[in-house]
């Protein structure tokens, strides 16, 4: 990353943080000679629109700063499964991959609207190796695999839909967000997948809990589970996650899931939380 970058990132640290956690003394420095009632105003209008604003301020900033002062950051989206491997079959019998496939179509036209670069992988469902996938991203900056979620056979009831016998499930559903600790850069893979989960969370999705049953929690409030052995997780030079959107086995969710506008609400947190991060922590493509 360049040098106006690294000195916007000091200009931030050193007085936009602390203007957003009220620290205005060098900024209001005769406010302490103003009369006691004023003083007691000004603290609670700050109060009042430090809290409101906060956390909006902090991602437009961050979303504004990325496009226009960092080098665009390089994204590898991997479209999970593919080609005999369809992995999971939903409750209405649709194979996983091609949910994966539209919903990262969704998340890369996001992304290269907010002026980020997008390396495409899987996207024709040609790459079986799972080793091949974050081999195909090297020199990215970030990989997420997008996945869509199901669940163990004991957990499955049989329904029949259009004329055939599928199954699905009640007790499972909502978004997972996996990193590996083994993962070369770990620290920016759960600085990043937190972000991704605030974000989903602020948009209004719900992470599973389902997870913990198997995983041990990273972040558990934004849904980030360690999944170790997963190796497009371990085996790369990037920052990595694996991204379960939903549950394709519950039957509203699954539907849910197919929903434009609610993919394009869930790819917009993403892709937020995702730039936000690589921002933080000075992440851009080659130049």
């Amino acid at each position: 990353m360049g040098a106006r970058t690294t000195r916007f990132g000091r200009i931030f640290t050193h007085f936009m943080f602390p203007w957003l956690a009220g620290n205005y003394s060098a900024i209001h420095a005769g406010v302490s000679n103003a009369p006691e009632a004023f003083r007691a105003e000004l603290a609670t209008w700050r109060h009042n629109l430090v809290m409101k604003y906060r956390a909006n301020f902090i991602f437009a900033l961050f979303s504004w700063s990325t496009a226009a002062i960092a080098a665009p950051a390089l994204v590898a989206i991997d479209v999970g499964h593919g080609g005999i491997d369809g992995g999971a079959t939903s409750a209405r019998g649709r194979p996983e991959y091609a949910f994966n496939r539209e919903f990262a179509g969704v998340l890369a036209g996001v992304l290269r609207e907010r002026g980020q670069d997008v390396r495409e992988v899987n996207f024709a469902g040609d790459i079986g190796s799972l080793v091949a996938r974050p081999e195909r991203a090297a020199g990215s900056d970030f990989f997420i695999s997008i996945h869509h979620d199901s669940i163990g056979e004991a957990w499955l009831k049989p329904w029949v839909w259009e004329g055939n016998e599928q199954s699905y499930t009640e007790v499972k559903r909502g978004y997972g967000i996996f990193i590996s600790a083994q993962n070369p850069d770990p620290e920016t893979s759960l600085r990043c997948a937190s972000s991704m989960g605030a974000m989903l969370r602020r948009a209004g999705f719900e992470p599973s809990s389902w997870h913990g049953r198997k995983h041990l929690p990273a972040d558990a409030e934004n849904g980030v589970w360690y999944y170790d052995k997963l190796v497009v997780l371990y085996r790369t030079t990037l920052p990595a996650v694996l991204f379960e959107a939903g549950v394709i086995k519950h039957r509203d969710e699954e539907l849910e899931l197919t929903d434009p506008e609610r993919q394009a609400r869930m790819a917009d947190a993403l892709a937020t939380g995702i730039s936000a991060c690589l921002f933080v922590t000075g992440k851009s493509a080659p130049e």
